[in-house]
C-alpha cells in the first residue's frame, strides 16, 4: 500500500478568498495575533454571526510565514467518526495504510510547523477536542485556531472572545456592502440608528445592506420591529447556508442545546439587556427548571456564546444581544408560558425596587445607586407590564414611588416624571400607592422648577393623606411642599413647613435620607435668614447621622450648606474641601443638581481664591448643566445670589470679552470633564474672600432637589414612605 503524501511547501493557499473587504476589528486582530503567539490553541467564540469566521482567515493569512496554514470547515460533519475524515481531506492525505486516520494525520503532520484552523466545530465539540488533544500533545510544531459559538474546554486553550463590532465599523460595514448594491446611503442617521439597533453584529449589518436593493434605511429601520428575521435574508448564494439568513445563523446555535437549554434561553428572553445570577434563578425556575439548575445551564448557554459575561459596578452580569433575545422570546411565545414569565419577572423587580429603597439610607448607598443604574431597563420593563396590564395599576404606582431616589437621588428626574405621570392617569383603587406616588411626583417636579404641577401634586396628596389618615404621607406632602416654598423664597413659610414636618416624621418614628434632607433644607432656610450658626448646627447634626449610619447622598448636601458657611466665615481653603467632597459624592450619584450646585458655590470660592478665569469657566460649565436639571436655581434670588456675586468679581477682574471667553470654554465641558477639573483643581493661590453679602444670602442649592428630611438627632426606623 502506498504510504501517506508528504506535504508540499508552506502554503496558505486552502484559506477561504475573502472576496469583500475585511472593515475594521484593528483591535482584534492584533489582539488574537497576540493569543497565536503564546498558546498553541485558540479559540475565537461568540454569537452566530458575529464575524469569527472572517476574523480567523485573516488571522491566519498573517500568521508566521513559514508554517504550512490549513482551513478545516466542520460545520458539515454530521457523524463524529467523520472529523477525521474531513480533516484529512482538508489536507489533501490520501493514505491506504492500516493506520487510524489519526495516525496517518500525526504521521503527515510530523516534523512540520503547522497552523490548522478548524470552523464550525461546535455541533461536533467532543470529538474535535479529542482529536485536536491528541494532535497537540504528539505534534510540537503544531498550532490550533478554532472559530466556534463555545470553547472546546481542552487544558492550555486560550478562549479569545469576539463581541459585535463598534458603532463606526459597523456603519462602515454597512456603507461598504451598500456600494455593492447601489450608490452609497445618503441617510446616515438612519444609517447610524439602524447599526446601532442591530447591535453591530455583522452578519445581520450584511443582510441588512443586502435589502437596500429595495428599501431605504429609514424603511429598513421602520420594517425592524415587525420581524428582523424575516426582513434580513437574502445572504450571498456562495455564503455557508448558516449565513444566509439572520434565522438560521441564530437556529443553527438553538439546535446544538439541550432541552433545558433552549428552555432557559426562551426564559431569559423575558429580561432586558443585562441580568444577574439571582434574577435569572427566582424568574426563570419551576415548570421543568429547577432553581439550583439554572446555573449549571446558564454556563452552558455562555460556553455556547448565546450569552456573555461581562463585570460592573454591580458585579457580574450576563446580556443577550437582541437577536439572539427575540429568537428566544419568540420560542416562549410558542409554549405559552410568556405571561407568566413577565409576571415574575415583574415580581423579582418590584422586591428589587423595595430593598433598593430600603437599602439607600444604609454604607450600601453607592452599591444600590449602582444596581439600580444596571436594572434600569429591566425596571422599566417591570413599569411597562404594571401599566399596562389590567389591575396592575397600583403596583405601577409603587414601584414608580418606590424609585425616588432614583429619580431624584440619581439624576433620573425626567424619566421619573413620566413614569409617575402615566401611572397616576389609573384608577389603582389603593389610597397608599396612589399617595405615595403623588408626594414623589410633586417633590420630583419641585426639584425641576415646575411650581404648578408640583403644588398640585402636593395638595392633592396631602387631602387624601387626611380624609385616610396616613400620618407618613401627610408628612412627606408637608415637607415637599416646604421645599417648594423654599426654593420659590417664601422662607418663612418653608421653615414652618419644615419644622412641622420633621416633627410628623418624629412622632411616626421616620429616620431615613428624605428626613435628613428635610432637616438640610431647614438648615438652607435659616442660613437665607441670616443665621448661618443655627444652619451649621443642623447640617453638623445631620452629617454625624449620615456618617452613623453611612449615608453619603444627603450628606453631600449637608457638606454643601457647612461650604457655604466656611465660605461666609472667610475660610475658603475648607469651604473648596468641603465642596470636593461634596462634588465626589454628587458625581458619584449621577445628581446633576447636587453637581451643578456644587459647581456653582465653587465658582465662587474660585473667584475668591484669586483665580477669576477658573471661576468663568466653572459658571460656563454649570451654565451649561442646568437646562437638564430644570429651572436654573429655581428662580430664586436667593440659590442666584453666589452665581451673581461670582460673576460681578469675575467680570471686573477679567473684563467682559475674557470673562465670556472664559464661560465659552467652561460650556464646552462635558459633565465628566468639569467634575475632574473641578476636583483637581487646587493650586491657586489663597486671597481673602470675596465680601460677604449682607442680609439673607442663599446657603444652599440642594433644598429644592433633595429629600424632604426631619431632625436627625432622634434614631429610627427607615421606612421611606
Amino acid at each position: 500500500m502506498r504510504g501517506p503524501q508528504r506535504p508540499g511547501p508552506a502554503t496558505r493557499g486552502d484559506l477561504p478568498p475573502e472576496l469583500t473587504a475585511f472593515v475594521g476589528r484593528s483591535a482584534e486582530l492584533a489582539g488574537l495575533a497576540e493569543a497565536m503567539g503564546t498558546a498553541r490553541l485558540v479559540t475565537v467564540t461568540g454569537v452566530g454571526g458575529v464575524g469569527k469566521s472572517r476574523l480567523a482567515v485573516r488571522a491566519a493569512a498573517r500568521s508566521a510565514p513559514g508554517d504550512a496554514v490549513w482551513w478545516v470547515e466542520l460545520s458539515p460533519v454530521r457523524d463524529p467518526q467523520s472529523v477525521h475524515y474531513a480533516l484529512a481531506e482538508a489536507l489533501g492525505l490520501t493514505d491506504h495504510t492500516t493506520r487510524t486516520p489519526v495516525e496517518a494525520l500525526c504521521r503527515h503532520l510530523a516534523g512540520r510547523r503547522a497552523l490548522l484552523v478548524l470552523d464550525g466545530f461546535e455541533h461536533q465539540v467532543e470529538a474535535v477536542a479529542l482529536l485536536v488533544s491528541r494532535l497537540l500533545r504528539e505534534l510540537p510544531g503544531l498550532r490550533v485556531l478554532a472559530a466556534g459559538r463555545r470553547p472546546l474546554g481542552l487544558a492550555g486553550e486560550r478562549l479569545f472572545p469576539l463581541a459585535p463590532l463598534s458603532g463606526d465599523e459597523a456603519v462602515e460595514l454597512f456603507v461598504d456592502r451598500a456600494r455593492r448594491h447601489g450608490p452609497e446611503p445618503a441617510d446616515g442617521p438612519a444609517v447610524r440608528e439602524l447599526c446601532e439597533r442591530l447591535e453591530g453584529l455583522p452578519l445581520a449589518v450584511e443582510l441588512a445592506a443586502g435589502r437596500l436593493r429595495a428599501l431605504s434605511p429609514a424603511q429598513l429601520l421602520q420594517r425592524l420591529d415587525d420581524d428582523r428575521f424575516r426582513l434580513l435574508t437574502g445572504g450571498d448564494r456562495d455564503a455557508l447556508p448558516r449565513h444566509r439568513a439572520l434565522r438560521t445563523a441564530i437556529g443553527w446555535s438553538h439546535e446544538l442545546c439541550t432541552p433545558a437549554e433552549r428552555l432557559l434561553w426562551a426564559r431569559l428572553s423575558v429580561f432586558a439587556r443585562t441580568f444577574d445570577l439571582e434574577a435569572a434563578e427566582y424568574v426563570c425556575s419551576g415548570d421543568g427548571l429547577a432553581a439550583e439548575d439554572v446555573l449549571d445551564v446558564l454556563s452552558e448557554l455562555l460556553a455556547q456564546s448565546v450569552l456573555t459575561r461581562e463585570e460592573g459596578p454591580a458585579g457580574p452580569r450576563y446580556r443577550m444581544l437582541d437577536t439572539v433575545r427575540e429568537y428566544g422570546c419568540d420560542w416562549l411565545e410558542a409554549t405559552g408560558d410568556a405571561p407568566r414569565l413577565r409576571r415574575r419577572h415583574r415580581d423579582w423587580y418590584l422586591g428589587l425596587a423595595t430593598w433598593c429603597e430600603l437599602d439607600w439610607f444604609s454604607p450600601r448607598q453607592r452599591e444600590v445607586a449602582a444596581r439600580v443604574e444596571a436594572e434600569l431597563p429591566n425596571l422599566r420593563v417591570a413599569l411597562e407590564f404594571c401599566l399596562t396590564e389590567p389591575d396592575e395599576a397600583h403596583l405601577g404606582q409603587y414601584l414608580a414611588g418606590s424609585l425616588w431616589f432614583c429619580w431624584a437621588g440619581c439624576g433620573r428626574l425626567s424619566e421619573g416624571r413620566r413614569w409617575l405621570e402615566r401611572s397616576l392617569e389609573l384608577d389603582s383603587g389603593y389610597e397608599r400607592s396612589r399617595l405615595k406616588a403623588l408626594w414623589v411626583l410633586g417633590y420630583v417636579a419641585v426639584l425641576q422648577g415646575d411650581t404648578v404641577p408640583a403644588l398640585a401634586a402636593l395638595r392633592e396628596c396631602r387631602e387624601q393623606a387626611e380624609q385616610v389618615a396616613d400620618g407618613a404621607a401627610v408628612a412627606y406632602a408637608e415637607h415637599r411642599t416646604g421645599c417648594l416654598a423654599l426654593v420659590t423664597d417664601d422662607i418663612a413659610r418653608a421653615e414652618t413647613l419644615l419644622r412641622s414636618a420633621l416633627e410628623r416624621y418624629r412622632e411616626i418614628g421616620e429616620l431615613n435620607s428624605n428626613v435628613l434632607m428635610g432637616q438640610v433644607e431647614l438648615a438652607m432656610a435659616r442660613a437665607f435668614q441670616g443665621d448661618l450658626p443655627d444652619a451649621v448646627r443642623l447640617c453638623e447634626d445631620v452629617r454625624r447621622v449620615c456618617e452613623d449610619h453611612g449615608e453619603r447622598w444627603a450628606r453631600s448636601y449637608a457638606l454643601y450648606v457647612l461650604a457655604y458657611a466656611a465660605w461666609r466665615d472667610g475660610d475658603p481653603v475648607a469651604a473648596r474641601e468641603l465642596l470636593q467632597d461634596c462634588l465626589e459624592d454628587a458625581h458619584t450619584f449621577r445628581d446633576l443638581l447636587g453637581s451643578v450646585l456644587c459647581i456653582e458655590l465653587l465658582a465662587l470660592v474660585t473667584a475668591g481664591q484669586g483665580d477669576p478665569a477658573e471661576a468663568a469657566v466653572l459658571q460656563g460649565a454649570a451654565a451649561r448643566l442646568w437646562p437638564s436639571v430644570g429651572l436654573p436655581l429655581f428662580g430664586s434670588a436667593y440659590y442666584n445670589a453666589p452665581h451673581e456675586l461670582c460673576e460681578t468679581a469675575a467680570r471686573q477682574a477679567l473684563g467682559d470679552g475674557r470673562y465670556e471667553e472664559c464661560v465659552r470654554e467652561g460650556a464646552r465641558l462635558d459633565r465628566d470633564a468639569v467634575v475632574a477639573r473641578a476636583l483637581g483643581h487646587g493650586g491657586v493661590r489663597p486671597l481673602p474672600a470675596l465680601p460677604a453679602p449682607r442680609g439673607p444670602v442663599p446657603s444652599e442649592g440642594d433644598a429644592g432637589r433633595r429629600e424632604p428630611a426631619a431632625s436627625p438627632t432622634r434614631k429610627g426606623g427607615e421606612t421611606a414612605g
